[in-house]
Parts: structure tokens; sequence; C-alpha cells
């Protein structure tokens, strides 16, 4: 089989379909090997080799989808769920130079100095969640830990009152899952996903204007600063920001936490080979990173005529790059189906490459390194209860329950 081969749009709906969630990557496997380039459809290119997404990643040739592209209107709906209206767009999805231009204002906020200051609250904040589950007998990972962490963090972070925290959350689940191509979502979920997204901006409108009135020490007051002072920050651009940053703060990172426990439980003598040295945890978390990455597949559009891996992607091709494929790609990874602490691989990409590189990156290996190594230390031979619940995402992909029972 050549590397370009036809298929369809429903074959790649079924590589994402629910019935795989628990384990997508025997299917990523089998079509890496059959067709690592594949032409889903006329104009859709699928990646899932390591150089092929990587590159792709770096080249700015690829972007995302503007109005201007154009691409055919039956193709963009079947993608994006809607070829006429266009919502506000954060800096995740614009293309360079508006991408650059709001990422350095946002990216001061996320200083790897700034950052490490949060340590100490969120070493706080982890043991106050162990503490409630310490002495019982079973609990679910998700719920207790995984979850609540980075949501208490990020909302901190924001200023987020803590009666608007469960709506905050609503708000991101919805949306989260709205990333999937439309295609895998029913016509109750797309109007979930819109209804969210408007009461959301509805929310952030209303709360930009108390930072107005009573500015305080968060990142929401931070950007209404930076927006008044006359930087080129719309009230739009504010919005979306704001949308994007409470989001990505939590869902991915919750995956990432909830990921590395349950890989950690199939691999027990891992487990008692980090507790006995937590020096290996950075590493760990990488290895976790890329053994289940939680941002499974992104998008991208030639935005001018280009090639992948030598094959022709004229412009207003779409590429979907198999983020969770790439990184288990026996071309850059010894035995990539091998959970292995100590691996020291070539990057992963996980967090993409290039321009869009995940900004957050830095604040979510701090959280996982320090409630991993909370988890790993301080919870004696603990086992599964039954197998875990998955969310029905296929971007976001991440566990819905992990319960465990704890040895006494």
């Amino acid at each position: 089989m050549t590397d370009r081969t036809a298929g369809g749009i429903g074959e790649f709906a079924d590589l994402l379909s629910p019935s795989r969630r628990s384990d997508p990557y025997p299917g990523y496997a089998r079509l890496r090997d059959a067709a690592p380039i594949w032409e889903a459809a006329p104009g859709f290119l699928v990646l899932s080799r390591h150089e092929d997404c990587g590159r792709v990643l770096r080249d700015l040739r690829f972007g995302h989808l503007e109005a201007d592209d154009a691409p055919a209107p039956s193709r963009r709906r079947a993608l994006t769920g809607d070829a006429d209206r266009e919502a506000v767009r954060s800096f995740l999805v614009r293309n360079p130079p508006d991408h650059t231009r709001l990422r350095r204002l946002v990216s001061r906020s996320f200083t790897p100095r700034r950052v490490e200051e949060l340590a100490p609250r969120i070493e706080a904040l982890t043991a106050e969640l162990l503490s409630n589950v310490a002495g019982s007998p079973s609990f679910d990972v998700v719920s207790a830990i995984a979850s609540p962490l980075p949501v208490a963090v990020i909302c901190e972070l924001f200023g987020v009152r803590d009666p608007d925290r469960h709506r905050v959350v609503g708000w991101s689940h919805a949306l989260a899952r709205g990333l999937d191509p439309a295609f895998l979502l029913t016509a109750d979920e797309r109007r979930s996903q819109l209804a969210a997204r408007d009461e959301f901006a509805d929310y952030l409108v209303a709360e930009i204007a108390r930072r107005r009135r009573l500015p305080g020490d968060d990142l929401i007051s931070d950007l209404v600063a930076t927006h008044d002072q006359g930087e080129s920050l719309t009230d739009a651009d504010l919005v979306a920001t704001c949308i994007l940053l409470l989001i990505a703060g939590h869902e991915t990172t919750t995956s990432l936490v909830a990921n590395a426990v349950h890989a950690f439980l199939r691999h027990p003598a891992q487990w008692e080979e980090v507790a006995a040295d937590p020096e290996l945890v950075p590493g760990a978390v990488e290895e976790v990173l890329r053994f289940d990455s939680p941002v499974q597949l992104t998008m991208r559009v030639a935005r001018a005529d280009a090639d992948v891996g030598g094959i022709p992607a004229p412009r207003g091709t779409f590429v979907v790059l198999l983020i969770g494929a790439a990184n288990r790609d026996p071309l850059a990874y010894d035995e990539p189906d091998r959970f292995d602490v100590r691996r020291q691989p070539r990057p992963h990409l996980a967090f993409g490459q290039g321009v869009h590189f995940c900004l957050g990156a830095p604040l979510a290996r701090l959280e996982a390194q320090i409630v991993l190594r909370a988890i790993l230390t301080g919870i004696a031979r603990p086992r599964l209860v039954g197998d875990p619940t998955w969310k029905e995402n296929a971007v976001l992909r991440g566990l819905q329950r992990l319960e465990i029972e704890v040895g006494m």
C-alpha cells in the first residue's frame, strides 16, 4: 500500500469512535503501518508519523483556518460544524501576526519564574486533597485529585470565585467536547457547545467589567490592565483569551494526572521504582505525556501550497496530526508501547512544536510533578477497582473515572 491511499471520512470517524477510546493505539499503529500519510478524503490528509507531524507543526505554511482560506463549505462544515458562523477566536487558532501579538501579551503571566512561584500553593492544595481521602479504602482519582487540583489552581489564578467554579467547569467540559470534529458530535452536543460558549462569554464580560471597577491580583485584572493601557487587546480578544486559558488550564492537566496514575497502576514495578526514587518524577511525567498524550490530535490547514513527506498539500488542504500515534512511532522511539520512566526520548509532541507550542506547558508539568510525587510516595499498594471509564472526547482524551483501592 502506498503512503497516499483512498479512504473516507467514515473510516476516519471509526478510528476515533468511542469504542476505541480506552485504547486507540492499536488502531493508530495499523494506520501508521498501512498509510502513514492517508488521504481520507480529497483535500484531507491524516498523518501518524512523528517526523511528518513535527514538520507540519513547525512549518509556517500550515496554520489555522481563516476566512480567506475558502475551503469547500461542505468540507469545512464536516470538520468545524459551521461553514458560515464565525465565533470569537482565541490565539490558539489564530495565525501570525495576530497569534504572535496576543501570545506575547499573555505569556508574561506564564514565565518559568512566575510559574515556579505557584509551587507552594500547588503543594498545599495537593496535601489537602490527599488528606480528604486518607483512610478511605477506595476512591476515584479523577474526582478526588486529578480534577479539583488544576481547577483550583487555574481558578485562583483568574480570581474565579468559589460559587462560580462549577459553572466554569461545566462550560469547559462542553467546549472541550466541541473540539472534536463535527461529524463525531450529535446535534444536541453541538447545541450544548454553542450554548456553553455564549454563556461563558457573557459571564466573562461581566467579570471583566467587575475587574475594571475592582481590580485584584489575578490574571483577568492583569489582562484588563493590559487592554486599558492601550496595548493591542480588544474586548473580544480578552474574552476569547480568558476562555482558552480557563479551559486549557485544567482539562488537559486533569487528563495528564489521571493518565499518569492509570499508567503506573498497569505497571506496578514502575510505581515502586519511582516511589523509591522521587528524582525520577520529572522524567516520568514526560514519559506519560508521550505514552498516553492528553491531546490525541490537532488540525492544520495549508495556507499556501506545501507538501507533506513528499505528498503535495495544495492551499486549503486540511491536515490532521495524530499526536497519540506520532508519540508511539517506532521510527522515533524504541519499543514505543512500553511504559518506561527511565526513557530518554527525543522530544514528544504532546505540547506541540513551533509557534503554537503550549503556553501552559510549564504549569502543567509543575502540577503533574507535584501531585504525582505526592501520590506515588503517599499511597501504598493501590489497585484498580473494575475498569476505568473514559470520556467520549476524541481530541482531549481523558478518564471520566478511575477507582482505586488503597492498601492499609
